[in-house]
């Protein structure tokens, strides 16, 4: 089966793109899942949250989109169907206006977990990535750190498909073991996305296993999957080769304890409730 990576069509299964394991096998073992952390750089954790939760949350947000009047009116609002001339839309900030897709991000489920990860309590960012990928688009490689640099560094992503995601919608694919690729993390890896210009990496997914090793990762995703990984893997997304919009969150969580990075605090950084 072909898959379009970034810029690359690439074949699952082949030279250059496998699956992603998941880590449900040791979900409740936090040591385990710190150790796997450290040997993959990742944590692919199905049904995480509770599907029918993500799914109001998605009906939520598909509802705002339909008053944008980004949504064919002729088809099922759950569909998500793009309107004639609809592009991508970026939901970057608070997001207080859809409470359904809060109660899932900040809510003590997640809470919870990364209070028993860090082995402390834990904080969230009041600012959410919420994007709706269109067809045609896609992120190309990059590390997180070039975002998200001026507070901890000991700070986790977590994706979060608001919906139902095929390998034809554009899922987060990662580089495996890149989070050991030294010399990149000291060159790229050591940038600040304003001060210093930078953006993506590449959008060519081999440019990076070429010169450095590894190699990409993916899967299809459903309602309630997040995917979990520190600042310094590569990772991109598949593109959206069908005329539905994909929705995504990236949200990020630290220990209460370390130093917040006061561009996405808001006012506070929410903590556990």
């Amino acid at each position: 089966m072909m898959v379009k990576v970034g810029s690359r069509e690439l074949e699952l299964g082949g030279e250059h793109l496998t699956e992603l394991r998941d880590s449900n096998d040791i979900r409740h073992d936090f040591d385990a899942l710190r150790a796997r952390m450290a040997e993959d750089g990742y944590l692919l954790l199905r049904d995480f949250h509770d599907r029918e939760e993500v799914l109001n949350a998605r009906r939520a947000v598909l509802r705002k989109m339909e008053k944008m009047g980004k949504l064919d009116r002729d088809t099922l609002l759950e569909d998500g169907v793009m309107a004639d001339g609809s592009r991508t839309l970026f939901f970057g900030g608070t997001n207080e206006d859809l409470p359904e897709l809060l109660d899932v991000l900040n809510g003590p489920r997640i809470m919870g977990f990364f209070d028993e990860l860090f082995g402390e309590k834990s904080l969230t960012y009041n600012y959410k990535w919420l994007r709706a990928v269109g067809k045609g688009d896609y992120t190309g490689a990059h590390y997180d750190i070039v975002y998200m640099g001026r507070g901890t560094h000991n700070l986790y992503t977590v994706w979060s498909p608001i919906g139902d995601i095929s390998y034809a919608m554009g899922g987060l694919a990662m580089c495996l073991g890149s989070h050991r690729f030294e010399e990149l993390k000291r060159t790229y890896g050591t940038k600040d996305s304003d001060w210093d210009k930078v953006n993506n990496y590449t959008d060519d997914p081999l440019v990076i296993t070429g010169k450095y090793g590894g190699k990409w990762a993916t899967t299809e995703y459903r309602a309630g999957d997040v995917m979990i990984f520190g600042m310094f893997l590569m990772h991109c997304s598949l593109e959206n080769t069908t005329n539905q919009y994909r929705l995504s969150v990236d949200t990020r969580y630290q220990s209460s304890l370390e130093q917040v990075d006061e561009r996405w605090a808001g006012k506070k950084p929410r903590g556990h409730f």
